[in-house]
């Protein structure tokens, strides 16, 4: 009888990575506000300014939905922010305990 050694599979989990999505939403909202305000005496004027306004309001659901879509990509969304504190707070420590052991085996001489 053989015996077989196994090792543990280690599944590297891909880093996603989101590339920075410039919203403006101010701007847009700015706009559409204005030309709520605006009030033409002139029908086909409303119904211009309507239009566009439609158009503003399309263009902000638009720009919120890829904000939503980016969001839900990111990575640690799904804990909450207690847990992603604690993660960074073990993280910290590994990582000074990794320094440590870098600064000892640098002072070491063979």
């Amino acid at each position: 009888m053989e015996v077989v050694e196994t090792k543990p599979q280690i599944t590297n989990i891909p880093e996603t990575k989101i590339q920075p999505v410039e919203i403006e939403i101010l701007p847009v909202v700015y706009d559409i506000i204005r030309s709520v305000e605006k009030d033409p005496i002139d029908n086909t004027a409303k119904q211009k300014e309507s239009a566009e306004c439609s158009q503003k309001v399309l263009e902000l659901q638009r720009t919120l939905e890829a904000s939503r879509n980016t969001i839900r990509k990111l990575q640690g969304i799904e804990h909450s922010k207690e847990e992603q504190l604690r993660r960074l707070e073990s993280l910290r420590k590994q990582l000074a305990l990794k320094q440590q052991l870098i600064k000892k085996y640098k002072n070491v001489q063979f």
